[in-house]
């Protein structure tokens, strides 16, 4: 089988304040010189009150940063793309991973891109989930779901470089070898995505489902592996994944 868009069924609940907050991080992150909470609030279509209230949660825990009545991203969101991760940041992505892994039954995998490739991070299994093979993450992008998923966020220039130095090799007789079969997201953008899905395309006994992270100029995925048994629990637990990242998730991740 081939990769695919999963339906999540239903519009999440429960996350409107941590959509906006992202909606405004996105924002920022397309000033790189800052823009005023007018601009931000406008381009986030947020009401302005809105966006000054969690424009202060944001500042405050150093997402954002505010300088002369303009607003840039800030340290939390910098420290994505470090080298080293700060430890307070790995303790917290450790334990987030392990609660997923716990409440979806399924092994979950945080990815991120840096330095032209495409990383693991941090990972969890569960009980019946082990973690399937990472050796071959970076080479084999085009074949789990993060990295399809981290695909589709690079640029075309991204992609093509990254394709170049890691050719689509064949890990399974499943595996997707076309690039231009490669799922793309929506022209929305990353956050009106549903999760990617692979069956067999990475190892013979998986499946896996992965949503996108998006923090500043820096793109990852949290994606989900279950054994092939199991692969009829996906389409659900990627939309439980979905629902719990944006409402959980992306506040941690922007710390580590």
């Amino acid at each position: 089988m081939t990769s695919s868009l999963a339906t999540s069924g239903t519009a999440p609940t429960l996350i409107t304040s941590a959509q906006r907050a992202l909606r405004l991080l996105e924002a920022a992150a397309r000033y790189p010189k800052g823009a005023t909470a007018k601009q931000l609030a406008r381009d986030a279509d947020l009401a302005l009150g809105t966006a000054y209230h969690l424009l202060r949660t944001l500042v405050h825990d150093q997402y954002l940063e505010r300088r002369a009545g303009h607003y840039l991203t800030g340290p939390a969101v910098s420290g994505l793309v470090r080298e080293e991760c700060p430890a307070a940041g790995r303790a917290r992505l450790k334990a987030l991973l392990e609660t997923l892994a716990d409440e979806l039954s399924a092994a979950v995998y945080f990815t991120w891109y840096r330095n032209g490739e495409v990383e693991l991070v941090g990972a969890a299994e569960a009980p019946g989930a082990p973690l399937i093979d990472r050796h071959q993450w970076r080479v084999g992008a085009h074949a789990h779901a993060a990295g399809k998923t981290v695909l589709a966020l690079m640029t075309a220039e991204e992609r093509r470089d990254h394709l170049a130095r890691h050719p689509m090799v064949a890990f399974t007789p499943y595996t997707l070898r076309d690039p231009a079969h490669l799922p793309m997201l929506p022209r929305q953008g990353p956050r009106y995505a549903s999760p990617i899905t692979q069956f067999q395309e990475y190892t013979l006994d998986s499946a896996g489902a992965a949503v996108p992270i998006v923090a500043g100029n820096g793109i990852g995925a949290v994606s989900i592996s279950l054994p092939m048994a199991q692969a009829h629990r996906l389409a659900g637990i990627a939309a439980q994944l979905r629902t719990r990242l944006a409402d959980d998730f992306a506040s941690v991740a922007f710390g580590i």
